[in-house]
């Protein structure tokens, strides 16, 4: 069953009340979850802003609301990405730390190489960091299509120790630019995912004379958790079954190749919540590796694929939306149970690989947007105003007399709140049959509408003084009350995971938290489609909760929330409802030399224009000047508007060719 804490003044043992405490900044992060979900990386200082801190110190921290108040002098407007290098740097090092600590507290003789799966995030400023940075700690590249391949052998130019593994589908084509970046010099691994991509690596490696490194995908028959968990067990999509890794296998040896098969491959699944589903995978392929090895392999690499996950909500679970487990502990397990397994079987520990693309860049990233206005259920009706409208229209449905009784009620010292409230929900119900009916007038129905909000509102309110928990009758109460907050962004675009498969993502005020919010609302993009919103947000009580404590928004004032860790997936995922299309994205690092602000801003990415999502879609934004320059000349010859009117649509329509999808 459903139920929603609202949260309130504890009762003191009189029964009534205690007084509520002063709100603070830390009430505010209690809220909000940052410190569980923000990983030790945001933060709120003392103006209630919130602050990134890209290498977890307090004391080297950028104020959101300063770099958004700067764009905005720079005429970058919101909706806006911002990506942090510093942040990323120090999550890459974060994870060569936990294996190069476990490696030598397990005495573990082989090396570590995490590998980047640019399908996370191909944006070209973001692979080069992770590449740049990559660079540094002996991490590597992955490719998963045949553009994929091609952007990483560019991005490797002069790298030709950078690990380049190749996943996915491939073609003749594929695997023979596979084959001559080897003879280039590169370091790259294709895996076989299908039989027919081991035939195409052994007829162009005796074409070009090369001894290719090879790796196979294994269908194990261990599975992850989580919306993905399919990814893994004998029916996966792609790998060998361990019928054909032997297969495959004699084939090798039939031409003399068995030594280049060096590396085998699996992978259960994306956001792995449970770490004991990624104990028994590893468990399994260490006992594949070493099979194959006694059977002649020439393995020495295990990759043990993606699927380290990330806390999005902070509830340090195995829920969808989190995980159970750290970096550290990750680690540990998987150069334990690799070990282990090699060390029974007596053969040498080979080099593990990880795919760790959301763990990797997931942090980096967020997303600023701005409120554009609200939509709010009027609660300010009384008995006594539906009472004067009766008279006047002369008429007294007994449904809305129920209402008023059921408003009434509520200012007994002693009332059961479910009773008045079931009261209430029905009186509604059996107004609006009789509006349907044609008896009930439209000055009526709205009065009982905005009496039954007023009940429902009375109710939360009685609720939250009693600290009472709402079971499943008034579970919905709060989300029936809550606020509508446009918002100037496309969740198909920018949030499509929340859109698609209902990930849940931090969405917290980057400012004004100094203050306590008073609204509850969901969020409302600016798209023409009821699937537009956000209506499950992050909960420390509960999976999710179905609104947001929001702040009232200030006439004049720009309301900015954050949707925090969307580095993974978001950006190469969204797509072009209704036209809008990518927005701005700018690159940010902590600067702490005097000057002003302890920002940079080292790059600017702009959004997308009208004239260039058009052209996606096949339009050509000249043809269509032209096409409306005409229409206006026919417009002006007939009289319908003036030479100077028709001058001002065109210059609009050419303007805004130019101009941001989103409104400005």
């Amino acid at each position: 069953m459903a139920q929603i804490s609202i949260p309130g003044s504890p009762a003191a043992p009189n029964g009534e009340p205690k007084p509520r405490e002063p709100w603070t900044i830390e009430a505010a992060a209690r809220l909000y979850g940052i410190p569980e979900w923000g990983n030790g990386y945001f933060g709120i200082n003392d103006e209630g802003h919130v602050v990134v801190m890209p290498e977890r110190d307090a004391k080297r921290a950028v104020d959101l609301f300063e770099v958004v108040a700067g764009l905005r002098e720079r005429e970058l407007g919101t909706p806006v990405v911002i990506r942090f290098g510093d942040l990323l740097r120090h999550r890459l090092r974060e994870i060569r730390g936990a294996f190069d600590t476990a490696i030598r507290d397990h005495q573990y003789t082989g090396a570590y190489c995490c590998v980047y799966p640019i399908k996370v995030n191909q944006q070209r400023q973001l692979c080069q960091e992770v590449r740049d940075i990559g660079s540094e700690l002996g991490f590597g590249l992955e490719a998963g299509s045949k553009p994929e391949l091609l952007a990483v052998l560019g991005l490797t130019e002069n790298l030709p120790n950078m690990p380049i593994v190749c996943n996915g589908f491939k073609d003749s084509e594929f695997i023979e630019t596979v084959i001559l970046a080897t003879k280039l010099g590169r370091h790259i691994i294709p895996v076989v995912e299908r039989f027919s991509d081991l035939e195409w690596i052994i007829r162009h490696a005796k074409r070009y004379m090369v001894r290719p490194r090879i790796g196979v995908r294994a269908k194990p028959s261990a599975q992850g958790t989580g919306r993905w968990q399919t990814s893994g067990g004998m029916r996966s999509k792609f790998g060998l079954t361990m019928t054909e890794l032997l297969h495959a296998l004699e084939r090798l040896k039939q031409e003399g190749m068995a030594d280049c098969l060096n590396m085998i491959h699996f992978h259960i699944g994306s956001q792995i919540g449970d770490i004991r589903a990624i104990k028994g995978a590893v468990n399994e392929l260490a006992h594949i590796y070493c099979e194959l090895k006694r059977q002649g392999a020439g393995l020495d690499t295990i990759d043990v694929g993606g699927g380290m996950g990330i806390d999005y909500d902070g509830s340090a679970s195995s829920s969808s939306s989190s995980v159970n487990y750290g970096v550290a502990e990750y680690a540990a397990d998987i150069v334990y149970r690799v070990k282990s397994v090699c060390d029974a079987a007596g053969y040498p520990h080979p080099r593990i690989l990880s795919e760790s693309g959301r763990a990797m860049v997931a942090h980096s990233s967020l997303l600023i947007v701005d409120v554009l206005g609200a939509t709010k259920f009027p609660t300010d009706a009384t008995g006594d105003e539906v009472r004067g409208l009766m008279e006047k229209e002369g008429s007294r449905p007994q449904p809305v007399l129920e209402l008023i009784d059921a408003f009434d009620a509520l200012d007994q010292p002693r009332v059961n709140l479910l009773e008045v409230y079931h009261d209430a929900a029905q009186a509604v119900d059996e107004a609006m049959s009789l509006f349907n009916l044609g008896y009930l007038s439209l000055p009526m129905r709205s009065a009982t509408e905005r009496l039954f909000w007023a009940v429902g509102q009375r109710v939360l309110d009685r609720a939250k003084k009693k600290g009472a928990v709402l079971g499943d009758d008034l579970g919905d109460l709060p989300q029936i009350l809550s606020d509508i907050y446009y918002v100037n962004f496309s969740i198909f675009q920018s949030l499509p995971d929340h859109w698609a498969i209902d990930q849940l993502f931090p969405i917290v005020p980057i400012h004004r938290l100094d203050e306590c919010p008073t609204r509850r609302g969901v969020l409302a993009d600016i798209t023409c489609d009821s699937d537009g919103q956000v209506d499950k947000f992050i909960d420390a009580r509960s999976p999710c909760k179905p609104m947001l404590e929001l702040h009232e928004p200030r006439e004049g004032e720009h309301y900015y929330l954050g949707v925090f860790l969307l580095g993974a997936y978001q950006e190469v995922l969204g797509d072009l409802h209704n036209l809008y299309g990518d927005t701005h994205v700018v690159h940010v690092s902590f600067d702490d030399s005097p000057g002003v602000g302890d920002w940079d801003l080292d790059e600017v990415i702009e959004g997308d224009t009208v004239k260039e999502v058009l052209a996606y879609v096949q339009y050509d934004s000249e043809d269509l000047i032209r096409s409306m320059r005409r229409d206006v000349e026919r417009a002006v010859k007939a009289g319908r508007i003036s030479v100077s009117e028709g001058q001002n649509l065109l210059k609009f329509y050419d303007v805004a060719m130019e101009g941001y999808t989103y409104l400005e």
